[in-house]
């Protein structure tokens, strides 16, 4: 006759499992939270004049190809000693300008977005204005935090001011331009610089051959300006006003 073995699980130890087995699943969930598996927007608007690069075969491989730039020690080496002294007042010059044009204030609240090191948060910054701050796949404490601009993590109506350089390298334009509609505030101001006469670097996402299609992708904004800049291998300055209170009544 066998003897039967009672196991007697106690509601402590089914707590103590509990927890432990949420323990270990909180790194998997960063990641899912942080990079998606399944994103919900789509390569809609490829046109002739804005085009996906193929060759991704998941969201991760497109990340991943976008942190061999970011991470590259070589690079980083660059852009934080001669970079860092080379284009920091060429930005602020461009920013400087901006101010000149009421497009940016000292009192603004700025984001950069693809900010890498912070080069242009920091410019903003020498040229008073305090409030501003960078995002990019890799942070760079105190001037850039971790996040993609596919899905920001800030509040709607959160800046007053928006710049990037790194439009070529969205994979998803349309949902790029949504998140920075969603975090402006009414009447803010976004500044892109773009390549529209030569081709991006390797590590773009997509190729830009006319201002059409951000004018249209800027569906709840007005375009301000456009203008020829020597923006490090970018040629083109674009500049968006998103639409106040006002226009949604009149519509």
């Amino acid at each position: 006759m066998h003897a039967v073995m009672k196991i007697t699980l106690t509601k402590p130890f089914i707590v103590r499992c509990f927890l432990v087995s949420l323990f270990l699943s909180l790194p998997f969930l960063f990641l899912y939270l942080l990079f998606p598996q399944q994103q919900p927007f789509h390569h809609s608007v490829t046109t002739k004049d804005l085009t996906i690069r193929p060759g991704y075969s998941s969201y991760e491989s497109y990340i991943q190809r976008q942190l061999n730039k970011t991470l590259n020690p070589r690079l980083r080496k660059i852009w934080t000693t001669r970079d860092w002294d080379r284009k920091i007042p060429v930005f602020a010059r461009f920013f400087q300008d901006l101010k000149g044009k009421n497009l940016l204030r000292n009192t603004s609240k700025a984001l950069c977005i693809g900010a890498r090191v912070g080069q242009e948060v920091e410019a903003l910054r020498r040229i008073g204005v305090a409030d501003s701050v960078g995002m990019d796949l890799v942070p760079y404490p105190p001037l850039v935090v971790q996040a993609d601009f596919h899905n920001q993590p800030f509040r709607n109506d959160t800046f007053d001011f928006e710049f990037s350089n790194v439009f070529d390298h969205a994979l998803y334009p349309q949902r790029f331009v949504a998140e920075i509609e969603r975090t402006l505030k009414p009447e803010g101001v976004c500044v892109l610089h773009v390549a529209l006469s030569r081709r991006a670097d390797k590590y773009s996402a997509n190729d830009l051959y006319s201002v059409q299609p951000l004018v249209e992708l800027f569906n709840h904004s007005a375009l301000v300006h456009v203008r020829s800049v020597d923006g490090f291998g970018l040629d083109t300055e674009v500049a968006f006003r998103k639409n106040g209170p006002s226009h949604h009544h009149r519509l």
